[in-house]
């Protein structure tokens, strides 16, 4: 459960950099922003593909 709120954790993280390169007009902050909600949403995916390949080995 650990990896999964550290994942939505980063993917927040992102968003705030983004919000806050886009209010400063800083469009490197912009990009490590939307650099940082991808690898979130990436490691959220593998997260998923966990559970369900748990869930099918589980129903075995």
């Amino acid at each position: 459960m650990g990896d999964k709120i550290d994942n939505k954790a980063e993917e927040l993280k992102g968003k705030a950099k983004e919000g806050a390169g886009k209010a400063t007009d800083d469009q490197e902050l912009e990009a490590e922003g939307q650099a940082d909600q991808a690898k979130g949403n990436v490691k959220q995916a593998g997260e998923k593909i966990k559970d369900a390949a748990k869930g099918v080995v589980g129903d075995n």
